[in-house]
């Protein structure tokens, strides 16, 4: 397959990883992550100049993943990818599973609802940024798309459905396919992602078991296909098939090598995800428990006032006997 059209220069020396960190910007990405952090840092200023907290290690989740975007978007590791198929499995496993839970635990949504003005109540069925955002929120569609019987579907149709089909090789065909899917692994891993980590509101809300059930629902699956690439004996994807000579890489190692950073990427997700919602859980049980101690210190008196009328009632009666 030709990638010239990508800009690409088919003569690639053979890959490193200072060759594959050099800055190779895609105008696209660039573009949308550097959007994305002024609108954050705009949140949080905001919110601090009216006197509100923001917490600091939200932020630095936030940026630390956008940052992981530009990392493969933005470095001469997106034009490996289109030509060693390794490189292209790191590209999809961070932007589809690593980039979505760090971005998820900046909370970008929370921060949106609290820094966006209320719309003025002047009209009549007035609405503002914030309005909108908040229907979409409470909105049908989003009650389909973050479901788990739509999440976990779809997070496996974007393995197999799409690199053990001819979608791929179409996609990989042009430079604006090429984004599009990149966009789309993006946003499936933030759907998926969404409702299991928890931290910015949405329809659906699942207690802390059944989020830790619907991440192990999806993971073995990512396993499955590494391994499946690993055990090919023949290369499976035809993008691939044909790597420039000047890489000085086999076809089939490199597919199996893709299928390795595949299945051992699996894992690194459901760490930090189950560390998230373990620290949640614990924090959630320690705010349980200071409403019930605080509910306890405030009936405490009362409760005790009755013991004592309740024990001077005893006395009177003995007196009276």
């Amino acid at each position: 397959m030709d990638h010239s059209g990508h800009g690409m220069n088919m003569d690639l020396p053979p890959f490193t990883l200072g060759r594959g960190l050099e800055l190779s910007p895609d105008p696209f990405f660039l573009v949308t992550c550097l959007a994305a952090l002024a609108l954050y840092g705009w949140g949080v200023a905001r919110l601090r100049r009216r006197g509100d907290d923001w917490p600091v290690g939200r932020t630095v989740f936030f940026t630390i993943g956008v940052l992981t975007l530009l990392l493969v978007m933005c470095t001469k590791l997106n034009d490996y990818g289109m030509v060693m198929f390794s490189v292209h499995m790191v590209q999809h496993m961070i932007i589809s599973m690593l980039s979505p839970i760090l971005l998820l635990l900046g909370a970008p949504i929370t921060l949106a609802l609290r820094a966006l003005p209320v719309s003025g109540r002047g009209r009549k069925g007035r609405k503002g940024p914030r309005e909108l955002l908040l229907a979409l929120l409470h909105s049908r569609y989003m009650k389909i798309i973050t479901h788990p019987a739509f999440t976990i579907p779809l997070f496996i149709a974007s393995l197999y459905g799409l690199y053990f089909t001819p979608l791929f090789d179409t996609l990989m065909g042009s430079k604006v396919g090429h984004i599009a899917m990149m966009v789309h692994f993006l946003a499936v891993g933030l759907v998926f992602f969404w409702p299991i980590m928890g931290v910015d509101p949405g329809p659906h809300r699942p207690g802390y078991v059944m989020r830790m059930l619907e991440l192990f629902a999806g993971m073995p699956f990512h396993a499955f296909f590494g391994i499946a690439l690993m055990m090919a004996t023949q290369p499976m994807v035809e993008a691939y098939k044909n790597p420039p000579a000047s890489l000085g890489i086999d076809a089939l190692a490199d597919q199996n090598a893709a299928g390795g950073i595949a299945w051992a990427f699996s894992e690194i997700p459901s760490v930090v995800v189950l560390l998230a919602l373990v620290f949640q859980w614990y924090r959630s049980e320690q705010r349980v428990a200071r409403r019930s101690d605080r509910a306890a210190d405030r009936n405490g008196d009362k409760e005790l006032e009755e013991y004592n009328a309740y024990l001077a009632s005893l006395r009177a009666r003995g007196g009276q006997s």
